[in-house]
């Protein structure tokens, strides 16, 4: 990979993204047209993430040719993750690129030196955690082929789900395996395709297609969560980190509130509570009874939240 075609590449990426936020796809055409006609490597759309660019664009353009002319692209551009050995190439490419002497005036002092040295073992220490999701998607056994047409169409929808963002291209995971794999663990769990079963399924799709919750997403495609872990995991789990910090605050401001509600009274320290010893206390007084009887009277303890009632 050259380096003008990645710093071209880069500027595409950079125009299409202000486009995208900016809701105008004027000039969106011609900006893919520019990408179209440079011969593209798996190893340029893992640096330059253009395949990200080019989906949003494609997601929020009226323009029948720029959507067009954006799934064209992403289409061919996916076919590069099915070609055999790719992420090794492309590996073996960027650990090529990055060994060869760069010529500078302080290339011959020993701080250059040492700082190329450097700079290289940190370098080829990374490059196994870029190739390692692969290696561990790749240990997953394959799942078995059916005919049966709602399991088809229900690892079709999984798999589409997974593609969501086009963080599988980077990351170059098998979504139609990956989304085969969760369906049979979730038919073994069942063992039909019941409302039972279809539940499952639409509850995976939903959460995996949370543009809210890509880190679900990402740890699927990763490997990090199985596809047995991934048809098992409750809506709780699945939930995203910000979703269950504000699930984790209702649920104390919940309880705090049962435990200290209060339906107004008068504040007293004539009563001790039972539980805690305490006496910062509120009463209120009910007539309960008939006219002729006594009031019934409910205390409230003020630092515990323990109720009890006299007569």
């Amino acid at each position: 990979m050259g380096k003008k075609e990645e710093e071209e590449v880069i500027r595409i990426a950079k125009k299409i993204d202000k486009m995208a936020q900016k809701k105008n796809g004027a000039g969106a055409l011609d900006l893919l047209k520019e990408l179209r006609s440079i011969p593209m490597t798996l190893e340029l759309l893992q640096s330059t993430r253009i395949g990200m660019s080019v989906n949003a664009i494609r997601k929020q353009s009226t323009d029948e040719e720029v959507t067009s002319l954006a799934k064209s692209l992403i289409k061919s551009w996916k076919k590069l993750l099915d070609e055999p050995g790719a992420a090794d190439k492309a590996s073996e490419e960027k650990r090529k690129e990055q060994s060869t002497p760069v010529v500078s005036p302080s290339q011959g002092s020993p701080e250059a030196k040492e700082e190329s040295s450097s700079s290289s073992n940190s370098s080829s220490k990374s490059e196994p955690s870029e190739v390692a999701p692969n290696t561990l998607i790749n240990t997953f056994p394959r799942a078995p082929s059916t005919s049966d047409s709602i399991r088809l169409k229900c690892r079709e929808m999984i798999a589409s789900a997974l593609q969501t963002g086009d963080d599988y291209i980077a990351i170059g995971a098998d979504c139609d395996e990956l989304g085969a794999q969760i369906e049979e663990c979730i038919f073994q769990e069942f063992k039909n395709t019941d409302m039972k079963y279809k539940n499952r399924v639409r509850s995976r799709i939903s959460n995996l297609k949370d543009m809210k919750n890509p880190n679900l997403r990402r740890t699927v495609l990763c490997g990090s969560v199985t596809p047995e872990r991934m048809a098992k995991m409750t809506a709780e789990e699945m939930a995203s980190d910000e979703l269950k910090e504000m699930r984790k605050n209702l649920t104390k401001e919940a309880v705090r509130d049962h435990q200290m509600a209060t339906t107004g009274g008068t504040q007293t320290d004539l009563f001790t509570c039972g539980k805690c010893k305490g006496k910062s206390c509120t009463y209120t007084q009910v007539q309960t009874r008939s006219a002729d009887e006594p009031m019934t009277t409910f205390v409230f303890c003020n630092e515990c939240g323990n109720r009890w009632k006299f007569c």
